[in-house]
């Protein structure tokens, strides 16, 4: 992937320090994955973090410090889960500041023991497209600097809520609490069992599912098709997943979380036949259920589900809410 330059500029002495400066060294999160905000350790030069992972930082900058593109610097890098995809749940630490002042705009709670709920990446880019860019490939504990203009917040139009007006800038300090699979990660499973539905999976995990022809099994059936070595599901955990649901008679999809973000369910509001399918499962396993009627919605049905269908479920276990 071409790197681009690094186009910073601060007022003042600064501006004369940054004059010589016209290329950026390479320093990517993770082998493997491309990021797609422009990497430059350099910035550390004019944003200076201080204080351990997980305490809220000490921040010092040169000001105004402008960046006409969204650039990231790792402070510390972590070795956990990879950010892979914008849709991955992610629980993070941050806090933002003003790029032309210096000060402060908002700040999470650093090391609280009941963080903020996970959302998906694409959930803070929404607001902070920089954010998304500049966090792609980043590990679970790392601390990064993500320096963005306002082309990269709200659309261009600036955050007024915050003060950030077009044309200034926002330095976010982020420490990477937590990253969730973004797809089952356990290992393959010899699957006993004649006459169940087959599964393929694309490279994103998202799961292909061929029911053969003939009658679905009259008994409940589960079968792991990836065991992972996560933490293990008990009866009313909420769990973090991605699903297809099928009916069998009709071998069609009638539902599927694998558009978006994975979900947050607790197995006391689901039928009984997906929470039986999960509990006693660990997370990053990957498991298929065929549910009988009377484990799923009966003969009530619908508006997607025939009344008296057998449902047909693969679900990774991402994780324990």
């Amino acid at each position: 992937m071409r790197k681009l330059p690094l186009l910073l500029a601060a007022l003042g002495a600064s501006a004369l320090v940054l004059a010589g400066c016209s290329a950026s060294t390479p320093e990517p999160f993770a082998a493997g994955c491309d990021t797609l905000a422009v990497s430059d350790p350099s910035v550390t030069d004019l944003v200076t973090v201080k204080g351990e992972f997980g305490v809220a930082p000490k921040v010092t900058m040169y000001s105004p410090f402008v960046t006409e593109q969204t650039v990231h610097s790792v402070v510390e890098a972590g070795h956990g889960r990879v950010i892979d995809t914008p849709n991955q749940l992610v629980s993070l630490d941050m806090a933002l500041y003003s790029g032309t002042t210096g000060a402060q705009l908002v700040t999470s709670v650093f090391g609280d023991a009941n963080p903020a709920k996970p959302i998906a990446l694409s959930s803070w880019g929404e607001t902070f497209e920089g954010l998304q860019r500049g966090l792609m490939c980043a590990t679970e504990g790392s601390r990064v600097i993500v320096a963005m203009p306002s082309d990269d917040v709200a659309g261009g139009q600036g955050v007024g809520a915050l003060g950030i007006a077009p044309g200034e800038s926002i330095v976010a300090v982020v420490d990477v609490r937590d990253v969730f699979r973004s797809k089952a990660d356990g290992a393959d499973q010899f699957v006993a069992g004649h006459g169940l539905p087959t599964v393929v999976r694309a490279a994103d995990g998202q799961p292909g599912v061929t029911i053969p022809v003939g009658a679905p099994p009259s008994e409940f059936v589960a079968r792991t098709l990836k065991l992972g070595d996560g933490d293990t599901v008990q009866a009313g955990d909420t769990v973090i997943v991605q699903y297809t649901g099928l009916t069998w008679n009709e071998r069609a999809v009638f539902d599927s979380s694998w558009s978006g973000p994975a979900r947050e369910m607790s197995l006391d509001g689901v039928i009984p036949g997906f929470a039986q399918a999960l509990e006693g499962q660990t997370v990053g396993s990957q498991v298929l259920a065929v549910i009988p009627p009377e484990l799923g919605y009966g003969d009530q049905g619908t508006p997607k589900i025939p009344a008296n269908s057998t449902l047909v479920f693969v679900v990774d276990i991402l994780g324990i809410g």
